[in-house]
């Protein structure tokens, strides 16, 4: 059990839970923030042109980068694409030097990335040595990780491939709405595979990372293979909806554009969480049905 770690993008979704789960076992937590402090274990950051003391860090067992704009606000325009950009890298590049300048004494460096490092790979079992793809997506999500390991060789870095969460407050938010309006369908096709996780095996699975001393990719994906047909059946059967109404890839083009639909509709990722299964992690969701279930039944 860690004793105290520091947390870089605590008002996101999975942010709030992993701070909530850390405090409720008795871990002292420090929040970096970019307002002013309300709180002894806040600390300000990024809000002008000085780095991240160092100082903030020392001491704790670990560091999690969490920053970054939502991948899901539509469409991905030229200033967009760079907010997506810029919020990650900076807040990273940031985190990366201040646990540089500690050498052997910096806590781990857990720093989020994302599945979509892959791009679409049809047909393929992805795991955490497999290749970056071809997409916007996959090449921020190649720069992201760099920002991380420039914490330098001495440093312990792990980055956190992570799946869209199943969750009121991710990827379930704008299904959710489709669904109860009967306007739930497949997506394109429909078969193509998507990688998900929960929002409790996502926060475990954090934890898991900082308490086993985990270092390089680790891919936080659930442990069974999901198409996009299966998740909105899932969640059309739990609020008792029909799922008919097929959305066309020409049509999510036209209205969400070319990257946003490629890197996250119609993309087909089958990745497997390869050093989570051989490091002793236990899923509590292993299906994304189980997943949508606890998703609808939280409070």
């Amino acid at each position: 059990m860690p004793q105290r770690v520091v947390i870089a993008g605590a008002s996101g979704l999975i942010g709030r839970a992993l701070a909530r789960s850390l405090r409720a076992d008795g871990v002292a937590v420090t929040t970096l923030v970019r307002h002013p402090p309300t709180s002894p274990d806040e600390v300000a950051w990024l809000v002008d042109e000085r780095p991240l003391d160092p100082g903030v860090l020392a001491g704790a067992d670990a560091v999690v980068g969490l920053n970054g704009a939502s991948i899901g606000r539509f469409p991905w325009t030229a200033s967009y694409r760079h907010k997506l950009l810029w919020s990650r890298i900076t807040p990273t590049q940031a985190l990366a030097s201040a646990v540089r300048s500690l050498g052997d004494d910096a806590p781990a460096f857990v720093s989020a990335s994302a599945v979509g490092y892959y791009g679409s790979v049809p047909g393929e079992r992805l795991t955490e040595r497999s290749g970056r793809g071809e997409t916007f997506l996959a090449d921020l999500c190649g720069e992201w990780e760099a920002a991380a390991f420039a914490a330098g060789d001495r440093a312990r870095v792990a980055v956190l491939r992570t799946a869209p969460v199943i969750d009121r407050g991710g990827v379930l938010g704008p299904l959710m709405l489709l669904t109860k309006a009967g306007l739930s369908g497949p997506i394109g096709r429909g078969t193509q595979v998507w990688p998900w996780i929960s929002l409790d095996d996502e926060v475990r699975a954090i934890r898991h990372v900082i308490a086993a001393g985990l270092t390089g990719p680790v891919n936080l994906t659930g442990p069974t293979r999901a198409t996009a047909n299966d998740l909105g059946f899932a969640l059309a059967v739990r609020m008792n909806r029909p799922f008919v109404v097929r959305a066309p890839v020409w049509a999510l083009r036209l209205a969400l554009g070319r990257d946003a639909t490629e890197a996250l509709l119609t993309t087909d990722a089958d990745v497997v969480p390869e050093v989570l299964a051989s490091t002793g992690f236990a899923f509590h969701h292993r299906t994304v049905d189980d997943a949508v279930a606890a998703a609808l039944t939280a409070p």
